[in-house]
């Protein structure tokens, strides 16, 4: 199981509300449900992944994070869950807002663009860097923000935002050192 699965998995109580934004093919709420009795449902743009989604049994919804998520009451899920997708999204701010509204805790995963190696790459090379975490070209990459773990801390300070909790990874590793640096995703929980 990915480690960014087992962390998520580790920071939902069990028989939890949780709504996946940006789902995919639903392998984590699919977990979710599996191991932590979880009742969940996502949003996904992809009709190919909404497909694999329904395959699994589990409950999609076509839509577009940035049109909000005005359909759901005030704080209706325990969890909102925006792993691999917040940089993707026109307006993370609204998003993120309208996330915390709807949930009651925020858990958010996103990639370092500060990861060493793209550091490297951009002073040596003097190119956006593609690596293994990050395999696009600048012209066909599904990333619209580019932020690191440093930027979205100070994001949430701005925001009085929560960080409950905060973790950077690397290479399947839990890295506790200098994680702006040395991680190449970070995983967060939110509260308002």
């Amino acid at each position: 199981m990915r480690l960014d699965y087992r962390i998520i998995l580790d920071y939902v109580s069990p028989k939890s509300k949780v709504l996946d934004l940006g789902c995919g093919d639903g392998t984590l709420l699919s977990l979710l449900i599996r191991e932590k009795s979880c009742r969940g449902t996502g949003i996904e743009l992809s009709e190919e992944s909404i497909y694999k989604c329904v395959e699994k049994g589990i409950s999609v919804s076509h839509g577009d994070l940035d049109s909000g998520l005005s359909d759901y009451s005030d704080k209706r899920f325990d969890y909102i869950i925006l792993n691999e997708s917040l940089q993707q999204v026109l307006n993370p701010k609204k998003v993120l807002i309208e996330s915390l509204r709807v949930g009651k805790n925020i858990i958010v995963g996103i990639p370092n663009f500060c990861y060493w190696r793209a550091r490297l790459q951009i002073f040596f090379r003097g190119r956006v860097p593609v690596t293994s975490e990050l395999p696009y070209e600048w012209y066909d990459t599904p990333n619209l923000r580019f932020l690191s773990l440093k930027d979205f801390r100070y994001f949430c300070q701005e925001n009085s935002i929560t960080i409950l909790k905060e973790v950077g990874l690397s290479q399947n590793q839990i890295i506790s050192v200098r994680p702006n640096l040395f991680a190449n995703n970070g995983l967060f929980l939110l509260t308002k």
